[in-house]
């Protein structure tokens, strides 16, 4: 008999991976994917990075006993950092839970489903951490690989930021081999990949732990960027503390490298700042801006921003907001900052009232929302190159042209119209920019995809 699953995701882009990796994984081993209310096995990949993640997971799983009937023979699975934190409390308070999977144990989870599978009266709880980075089986066959892949280059943090879980979710940094990666990487683009992001938490620290191999960061770019084929590389996120100018310069140098880096700033106030324990200020943020548009005056960068910290001050914010405007962001993460248990911030004083934190975002997303569109503006009259993604919910219009999106590579969402069967998932196609949108820009072909 043939299984069936779905698996619901929270969070970053990580989770994302880990949850498309699994995905494959599972389909790999004759499941099927189904929705929610037809399936016999739902995994929840949870994030706890952001505000009562517990709460959230705790709804979704009600909806989850509810959309499958409270059935005892769904097997229902909690990974990620939610996970990591409450561990076996999960089984207490849901029957249908019989798997719960650390950060690391996501690479053992096809396995513990197969086994749960057949012993229904069975639960795993999978939460220590590895001593080194837990590498997994391939589970994509060459024809199946995405134009767009991530590939995880490392596990954990040792920052220990002082608002942030994930050394606690995640645990300490965890470097792979540059071996597995560049294989990784080659297998990806023999399969038809065209772009591949490496991901970690602080990827300019790669290698710089007891389970890598001594490799630096910089010269992993540089051997995944030198693999034949690949058209496009990028990676996320690096650490304003950490960024070599060895790494600046090699967006001047690598042709496939996209000018676009999501840079995390978090705070304008050098004195907020220092008690978030981010070892930079805001002085040598402008300067790493400079150096990279110095490097490639392109240079689009976006960022994360916490608005709020215990103690922030008007003054403390209207820093973050002058530093928003010297860096010129092209897009933000921005969030309220909110205590995440175990960290250090949890235990400060001076919280910050909320109805002042929501005043504060607001005024520093419409500022982003200026320097959005104005970027999105000055692309209008450029050349550029799309990697097609899909169809838009148009489709094909009157005069049987179908509506194309595809992202250029300064990682901008840009809408084309193509001839009826000229466009395809995956293709790249060299594009006029017209117009701009609110957050879109519109394009016209400038010749064929290939």
């Amino acid at each position: 008999m043939s299984h069936t699953f779905h698996v619901m995701t929270f969070g970053c882009q990580m989770n994302v991976n880990d949850s498309e990796w699994l995905e494959r994984a599972l389909m790999q081993r004759g499941m099927q994917p189904a929705p929610l209310e037809e399936a016999d096995v739902v995994v929840l990949n949870t994030c706890s990075v952001r505000d009562k993640p517990e709460q959230k997971v705790y709804s979704a799983l009600g909806r989850v006993r509810q959309a499958t009937g409270g059935k005892k023979s769904v097997l229902v699975a909690v990974a990620g950092c939610v996970a990591q934190q409450i561990g076996q409390g999960f089984f207490e308070r849901f029957p249908q839970v019989r798997l719960v999977l650390g950060t690391d144990g996501i690479a053992q989870a096809p396995e513990a489903i197969e086994r749960l599978l057949a012993q229904p009266k069975l639960k795993l709880s999978l939460i220590d951490f590895s001593a080194r980075y837990p590498e997994r089986d391939a589970a994509l066959p060459q024809s199946t690989c995405p134009p767009s892949a991530f590939v995880n280059i490392m596990q954990g943090c040792n920052n220990y930021c002082t608002y942030c879980i994930v050394p606690f979710t995640r645990g300490r940094q965890k470097s792979r081999y540059t071996q597995a990666i560049l294989e990784e990487c080659r297998s990806l683009v023999a399969g038809g990949s065209r772009e591949i992001t490496l991901l970690g938490q602080n990827v300019n620290s790669f290698g710089q732990d007891d389970c890598g191999d001594g490799t630096s960061f910089e010269s992993l770019l540089r051997a995944v960027a030198g693999i034949q084929g690949l058209q496009r590389l990028r990676f996320v996120s690096p650490h304003p503390k950490d960024i070599s100018p060895s790494v600046i310069r090699a967006f001047g140098e690598l042709e496939n490298l996209c000018p676009r880096l999501h840079l995390p700033l978090q705070a304008g106030s050098d004195r907020v700042l220092k008690t978030m324990n981010r070892k930079y200020d805001g002085q040598r943020f402008l300067q790493i801006c400079a150096d990279l548009r110095a490097a490639r005056p392109d240079m689009a960068l976006s960022t994360d921003l916490i608005v709020g910290f215990p103690g922030e001050t008007e003054d403390d914010f209207q820093e973050t907001l002058r530093l928003m405007r010297e860096a010129n962001f092209v897009a933000s993460f921005s969030f309220a900052y909110s205590d995440r248990p175990g960290t250090r911030a949890s235990l400060y004083p001076d919280k910050i009232d909320p109805e002042v934190k929501q005043d504060r975002l607001v005024r520093l997303q419409a500022l982003q929302d200026e320097l959005g569109a104005a970027w999105l503006q000055s692309r209008v009259g450029t050349e550029s190159t799309l990697l097609l993604e899909s169809t838009s919910r148009k489709n094909t219009d009157a005069q049987g042209l179908e509506q194309w999106q595809g992202r250029d590579t300064h990682g901008n969402t840009v809408n084309v119209e193509l001839a009826a069967g000229m466009g395809k998932k995956g293709l790249l196609l060299p594009v006029h920019i017209q117009a701009a949108k609110k957050h879109s820009l519109l394009g016209i072909a400038t010749g064929e995809a290939w």
